[in-house]
């Protein structure tokens, strides 16, 4: 894995613990070239038995992940096309079989937020095992309702075991941005810390995760999965739905528009949903 050479990430092995950071400029969409890299970074992690504990975090000081590439829209089949994920997930669209390679992982995840995460970005936070995010500059949300569609790659599937069934409603189709401590109190994220305490405490929890015993965390993680509902059905219909609301002239329409309004710049995506709230 260490031999692997990407363009979009940068891999850092310490011991058993791994330190992915993101860097696409100019934004860190969540595009083909991002997907790729990450859906082979995570393939070759699964097959380390050396590797404990990987942290994910971005090179952006204002974005983690901004979301999926709206451009999609113009050619979904440039989407479609992409061949990510493990065996036994074709049934999904590629950005749901990515999110799910990453959940699949034996190994622990952690993403580290500064900045913002939405749609696309904020579910590939929730794929991972546990989330940290820097109060005050931090900001998480599924804005997908704003151009006229759900969450589609495991938002529905992964909120509902995270904050629950109300709230991951209101997440879904209220499509405000959370900060950091309101993330925290929902249970998106499991702590908001202080900025300048984000990394050191992250970067400890990795350490030490890497530090236990071999094979103590593979089975502690095992065994808490076993208790977890089967995400593959909520997947399949979140799936089928999405296709139903992406389908629609709306969702074209309002995503080219807000393309036009400043979305994926980096002005417009610092106040994402007061510009596609604009649109509708």
């Amino acid at each position: 894995m260490s031999a692997q050479k990407y363009e979009t990430i940068a891999v850092h092995r310490e011991g058993a613990a791994a330190w992915v950071t993101i860097n696409n400029p100019p934004l860190n969409i969540l595009d083909a070239r991002l997907m790729t890299e990450i859906n082979d970074f995570a393939g070759h992690a699964a097959k380390d038995d050396t590797l404990t504990v990987i942290v994910f975090q971005s090179a952006d000081p204002d974005f983690f992940i901004i979301h999926g590439d709206m451009n999609f829209v113009k050619q979904p089949e440039a989407l479609m096309s992409l061949q990510l994920g493990d065996p036994g997930t074709e049934g999904l669209n590629p950005m749901m079989r990515l999110h799910e390679r990453l959940r699949a992982l034996p190994q622990i995840t952690i993403g580290k937020l500064a900045g913002y995460a939405r749609g696309g970005g904020a579910e590939f936070l929730s794929a991972l095992d546990m989330r940290f995010a820097a109060r005050g500059i931090g900001g998480i949300a599924q804005m997908e309702a704003l151009i006229g569609i759900i969450p589609g790659s495991g938002g529905t599937a992964y909120l509902p075991q995270l904050v629950g069934r109300a709230r991951s409603l209101e997440i879904t189709v209220g499509a405000e941005l959370l900060d950091a401590d309101l993330a925290e109190r929902y249970g998106w994220i499991n702590r908001a810390l202080a900025p300048e305490e984000l990394d050191a405490f992250v970067d400890g929890l990795a350490k030490a995760i890497a530090s236990r015993a071999p094979g103590v965390v593979r089975a502690a993680k095992q065994a808490i999965d076993a208790s977890s509902k089967d995400l593959t059905q909520a997947l399949q219909v979140n799936n089928e739905l999405l296709g139903q609301t992406f389908s629609a002239p709306i969702a074209t329409t309002l995503t080219l528009a807000a393309l036009e309004a400043g979305a994926q710049t980096r002005e417009g995506e610092k106040k994402l949903e007061e510009t596609l709230s604009s649109l509708i």
